[in-house]
């Protein structure tokens, strides 16, 4: 009996190839052990059959970008850690068009951008790309949002005018926003770039109160179908 050993370890041993290579191989997807696909080079192996699948090859998954549609109640995953774990493997929408094979990979080291105060849901982002986290994280290119808001309340009359010409509440200064109404009890917001509160601050300033918040739109990106808990990729010619 030997000690078990790093799958990347004994992969490397076995193909001859470069310790780097066989993580490789295991990142993409490309081993079993026991007819299971393992794709952890850190997995411990002892005296398993290890098999390297037809078509295998030794490149680094490329970074990528998700959208989750973030349930109601739950805080936006700001660790890296907590990030991974709310963006389970089973949390993949099975009606996502990307063609893209769901590695474990692509949940490590994912940054939350833009993220949602815990009672608000609605779109939220997660990338490992650099350009991306560049693109949302600069304080001068803020990006359209919009957001359907339940409400109750009686508004104030001309609220939603004086909201596009930027109001004042509490002696905070709003951002503007464009707003109309959906239903009775539903109207729909489009802000740039709104700090925690100020959603349920633009409805309080004209009479109103925020019953619930959804973000569905940032930028040129529309969350559309994506089901409740969900994430899919960002398309290869979606644009921000």
């Amino acid at each position: 009996m030997t000690d078990p050993i790093r799958l990347s370890k004994c992969l490397a041993e076995q193909l001859g190839c470069s310790r780097r290579e066989a993580e490789l191989y295991n990142e993409g997807g490309w081993v079993k052990v026991d007819g299971k696909v393992i794709e952890a080079p850190f997995f411990k192996v002892g005296s398993q059959q290890i098999e390297l699948l037809p078509g295998a090859t030794a490149t680094e998954v490329p970074p990528v970008t998700l959208l989750l549609h973030k349930p109601a109640g739950q805080p936006t995953a700001t660790d890296p850690a907590d990030a991974q774990r709310q963006l389970s493997s089973s949390g993949h929408w099975a009606g996502d068009g990307a063609r893209i094979a769901p590695r474990a990979r692509h949940l490590a080291r994912q940054t939350a951008l833009l993220p949602l105060e815990p009672d608000v849901s609605g779109l939220v982002l997660f990338s490992q790309q650099r350009e991306v986290i560049r693109k949302l994280a600069d304080p001068r290119g803020k990006l359209e949002q919009e957001y359907v808001v339940e409400v109750a309340g009686e508004p104030e009359e001309g609220g939603l005018a004086l909201l596009a010409k930027g109001i004042g509440h509490r002696g905070k200064i709003l951002p503007k926003a464009k707003a109309s109404w959906q239903s009775e009890t539903r109207l729909r917001i489009v802000v740039h770039a709104p700090h925690p509160g100020d959603l349920r601050q633009l409805c309080e300033a004209i009479g109103l109160q925020m019953l619930s918040c959804k973000r569905i739109r940032i930028g040129r990106l529309s969350m559309a179908k994506l089901p409740v808990g969900e994430w899919r990729f960002l398309g290869e010619h979606e644009r921000f």
